[in-house]
């Protein structure tokens, strides 16, 4: 058929010109990763509180929140917020409080532990956060959210809080970055998070990662996050995003708080946890959604397009052209994909996971856009997510409903 040449050559010439501007953007990324890990502190550093909600007890439990109470910060308060009693975590981390003794210079000036309930309302996460604001002391001026599967390192909260020094950022984040791990599926969701990390960067689009992000108490108030924000919401991350940007705030993305991720996962697992971030994308910022969906169809599509075209037609000026072109799109994104393992060697240099396997972020990146096609596609499909057990259907951004709860 006449058209179909033309056709493709249209579809390649604009994802050519994506997958360059991206390939770009990746440097990008590279090089304010490496001037934020040169670049002096401003030294800032008030008063904070870090709270963190904690559901079940996973394997690296323990080596996260040890990191968590070995901080280098001044003064800063700890806050575990578990939802019931009976949660093993509750039991673990009373037994591991009143075993700590804080070191000369570093750890928080206090810890507690505070329960939270369940509420019909919210996300069991959001519910923890707010109990965990309630038991904020009064001299507080910075809090700072973080998650308990990431595990920080000693100077975490300084490279997080400092940026709020700058009295035009209103919130600074980091992000989490999954090293390789052991298995198909663990080097599978290291390559699909890390190209969602990269989006990240040194300008005005960036969002809050709830896992490390952190804000001034007075504009946590000021903007409303508990009330209008937070009130109604699984997600917190996305939640005081909004609530920054109808302000007319400024995210600021800290590239020295790309936290490390480890922890065994099965392919069901990855999928199951993959369709959950895009389908928290569709519901609280669906021009996200919207955007990645036609991004991802526009790249499966002109992939499997050119090589159908190079596979099935007589012509062989045509194969042979529809061929290039299908190759160097995929080059592009290798290019890209390569540039994260330049990131995560820059970033962790003394993980052992990093030094095995660096390269899976690219030997896998083929991959990641069908994956990703797949989860945008199933976004659209449903609005319920399960979350440590409990089950939630997402109406809108502000208003969901609990479907059923772990026994």
């Amino acid at each position: 058929m006449p058209f179909l040449f033309p056709a493709f050559l249209v579809l390649a010439a604009a994802l050519l010109a994506q997958s360059a501007w991206s390939l770009r953007d990746g440097y990008r990324f590279f090089a304010y990763l490496a001037r934020s890990l040169r670049a002096a502190p401003l030294g800032f550093h008030p008063a904070a509180a870090v709270i963190v909600p904690v559901r079940g007890v996973d394997a690296e439990l323990e080596r996260n929140v040890d990191a968590l109470l070995a901080q280098d910060y001044p003064e800063y308060q700890l806050i575990f917020a578990v939802a019931l009693e009976s949660d093993p975590a509750c039991a673990y981390l009373a037994e591991r409080i009143s075993r700590y003794r804080p070191e000369s210079g570093r750890g928080p000036r206090e810890v507690r532990l505070t329960l939270a309930g369940l509420s019909i309302e919210r996300g069991e996460k959001v519910n923890n956060l707010l109990a965990g604001i309630e038991a904020v002391s009064p001299q507080v001026e910075v809090l700072v959210f973080a998650d308990a599967d990431a595990r920080p390192r000693a100077g975490w909260l300084r490279s997080l809080i400092d940026p709020l020094g700058d009295s035009a950022v209103t919130v600074s984040t980091g992000f989490r970055w999954y090293l390789p791990g052991t298995s198909g599926a663990s080097r599978l969701r290291a390559a699909w998070d890390a190209s969602i990390a990269t989006l990240l960067g040194e300008h005005r689009r960036n969002f809050a990662w709830g896992g490390s992000m952190a804000v001034r108490a007075e504009d946590f108030r000021r903007l409303k996050v508990a009330e209008r924000y937070w009130a109604h919401t699984v997600s917190d991350d996305y939640g005081l995003t909004r609530a920054v940007r109808d302000a007319g705030g400024w995210i600021r993305f800290e590239p020295k708080c790309l936290l490390p991720s480890t922890g065994a996962v099965t392919l069901t697992g990855f999928l199951r946890w993959a369709n959950r971030q895009i389908i928290i994308t569709r519901v609280y910022a669906r021009h996200l959604w919207a955007w990645g969906l036609a991004s991802q169809a526009l790249f499966c599509g002109a992939i499997a397009f050119g090589i159908a075209l190079a596979l099935f037609l007589s012509e062989a000026r045509v194969r042979l052209v529809s061929a290039g072109l299908v190759l160097s799109i995929l080059l592009l994104g290798l290019a890209k994909a390569h540039l994260r393992t330049r990131v995560v060697r820059l970033a962790f240099p003394d993980e052992a996971e990093v030094s095995e396997d660096a390269s899976c972020y690219w030997r896998w990146w083929p991959l990641v856009p069908w994956i990703m096609l797949l989860n945008f596609v199933a976004a659209g499909l449903t609005r319920r997510i399960e979350w440590r057990g409990t089950e939630y259907q997402l109406i809108s951004t502000d208003k969901m409903r609990v479907i059923r709860r772990a026994g």
